[in-house]
Parts: C-alpha cells; structure tokens; sequence
C-alpha cells in the first residue's frame, strides 16, 4: 500500500506536515510518498504523477487558495484538474483545500488548515483499511475543519 500527499509552498501552513503526521499514528507499513509543488494548479499533474510513476493507491491534495477572486478562480481550475486525474486514474484523490476567507482570524485559520489535514488523512486510512467505518459515517453530517452540522 502507498499513499501520495502533495501539498503547496502558496499554502500558510504546512498542511502535508500534519497529515503525514496524522497517518503515521494509523500505520507502519504503507509507504507515504510526499512531494510539494508551488501552487494549487500544479496539484492535478503531482497527483497523477503519484499515482502512475510511484504507484499510491489514494492521494492527498493539499492547498490553501488565497481570498481574492483570482485565487478561487485558481482552486476551482485545479479542482477540475483532480477530478480529472481521477477520472483518467480511476484513483480517489481527496482534495484538501483551505480558504483563507473561511475565517477571519489568523488563529482560527491554523487550527483550520492542521485540523482538516488531519480529519482527511483520518478519511484517507479509514477509505483504505476500514470502509465499513466510512459506511457508519454515512449522512452524519461530518465536517473536516469545524464543528459537524450532524444527521437530519
């Protein structure tokens, strides 16, 4: 098993950091192959390249758009260019991206990105070494980052 998480040096926060962190604390013998590139456009190509040239079984893409509309501009683009790499790898890449507008505290923002990190990572080892746990969460209204919004 390999897992590949590909984080941004535009990001504020070291996002990669802590979700290796996180899936190091689940498993010991998968291999987690990171690498970073410069921005959040660069994360479709470092996706798919961790799939099909180091052969990983999930990915994680991780970034932090800026808040002016050239920047969800930006994340919107690469979020169609992961859809993509996984449509063409048939390999689930969980984006991972933190607004910087999702709050208007510095401090909210890095509890934020390390928090989400760490829920997805928690997301990607569930999808690959318990999917029946990811059936149980199904439609309970989860959130990575904040407070759950819980089941209707």
């Amino acid at each position: 098993m390999r897992i590949g998480i590909c984080d941004t040096t535009f990001a504020r926060f070291d996002m990669g950091r802590a979700a290796e962190d996180e899936l190091r604390k689940y498993i010991y013998d998968t291999k987690i192959i990171r690498v970073t590139v410069p921005g959040i456009k660069d994360l479709p190509v470092a996706s798919k390249k961790l799939i099909e040239e180091e052969n990983c079984d999930i990915v994680m893409a991780l970034g932090m758009p800026g808040p002016k509309r050239k920047d969800k501009i930006c994340a919107h683009e690469a979020s169609t260019g992961l859809i993509n790499a996984q449509l063409m790898t048939n390999t689930h890449i969980i984006e991972v991206f933190v607004h910087e507008d999702e709050t208007d505290s510095e401090e909210e923002l890095k509890f934020l990105a390390e928090s989400r990190a760490r829920e997805h990572a928690q997301n990607v080892y569930k999808m690959m070494f318990h999917p029946k746990q990811m059936r149980k969460e199904a439609g309970k209204g989860k959130r990575e980052g904040f407070e759950d919004a819980g089941p209707l």
